[in-house]
């Protein structure tokens, strides 16, 4: 599979790092492998799922089949029942972001990677890009204050963190502040059987996750116990995620593939070393545009946990 790089040098019409001016529309497959490659940059960009759509607003259709719909053979009657397939949809409204990077025409003739230097900046945007854009589907806001001093990035979407705590499953600590045995098991309690399939995963700050370990060794000290390392590492036998974004005061349950992230083929890169702030400060210009959206199939199935101080 292409690298990032590569792609970039296939889109951009005069060749990338080399050229003067260029700009391009990536093709659907280009695209794809584009956007992969963002998500692999982080832990749990690889676990959540990711549509690709050519509308930038639209529906995700649901379908699912009910429970207990089996029926006793009766031979030679039709007693009419028929099962129903559960039928439904979800919205999803896309919103443009682009990411501007810039480098220095003496950087690319004196850097000692020399032809290996255009690949290193790509890879590095690539993985800012995909730093940056986790952060907004974790933790996006559209009614951020005007004061926050993030305020110009959190309001550009909706993330999942607000969507779970105006409609999932809220399991609120603010009482006790910290994380004890009885919190990882209230928000499993708080899901329905139907969703506690294996599939759930706890997704938490690395912060999140080493005062949990701290927690457990001052139990073992204070009543002489001893603690399995997996007991650890799995809180209720449910393997955690750690999330570098999400914040140390709340903690989410749910299978990832509950979290969908959408993009539309409507991404294009460009790249210029003309116009006059080109000229007079001597570098290079490229910008990435594309647009996402950041919803969640079933907001039962996930719980989250607030009010986390210590």
């Amino acid at each position: 599979m292409k690298n990032n790089e590569q792609i970039i040098k296939s889109t951009i019409t005069t060749g990338g790092f080399s050229g003067s001016n260029g700009a391009g529309i990536l093709k659907p497959e280009q695209a794809r492998k584009f956007i992969q490659q963002t998500f692999d940059a982080t832990p749990l960009g690889k676990e959540v799922r990711h549509l690709m759509r050519t509308a930038k607003t639209g529906e995700i259709d649901k379908i699912g089949i009910a429970r207990r719909i089996l029926r006793k053979k009766v031979e030679n009657t039709d007693d009419g029942y028929r099962a129903d397939v559960n039928t439904s949809h979800i919205e999803y409204s896309t919103t443009a972001v682009r990411l501007p990077w810039e480098v220095t025409e003496e950087t690319l003739r004196e850097n000692i990677e020399g032809q290996n230097l255009s690949k290193i900046i790509t890879d590095l945007m690539t993985t800012q890009l995909g730093i940056d854009l986790e952060d907004l589907y974790l933790n996006g806001d559209t009614a951020v204050d005007a004061s926050d001093p993030d305020h110009d990035f959190l309001y550009i979407n909706d993330g999942w963190v607000k969507q779970l705590k105006n409609g999932s499953n809220v399991v609120d600590e603010s009482s006790t502040a910290h994380v004890t045995l009885d919190t990882y098991y209230n928000a499993l309690q708080a899901i329905p059987n139907k969703y506690n399939n294996g599939r759930l995963r706890w997704l938490m700050s690395p912060h999140r996750r080493q005062n949990w370990e701290r927690y457990l060794l001052n139990q073992a000290i204070t009543n002489g116990g001893i603690i399995s390392d997996k007991r650890v590492e799995n809180p209720v036998s449910i393997p955690v995620i750690e999330v570098p974004a999400l914040p140390d005061d709340s903690i989410i349950l749910t299978d990832p593939q509950n979290l969908i992230v959408v993009n539309t083929y409507d991404m294009k890169i460009r790249s210029t070393t003309e116009g006059e702030k080109a000229i007079m400060e001597d570098k290079r210009f490229y910008v990435c545009h594309l647009d996402f959206d950041a919803i969640i199939e079933e907001l039962e199935a996930a719980a989250i946990i607030t009010g986390l101080k210590d």
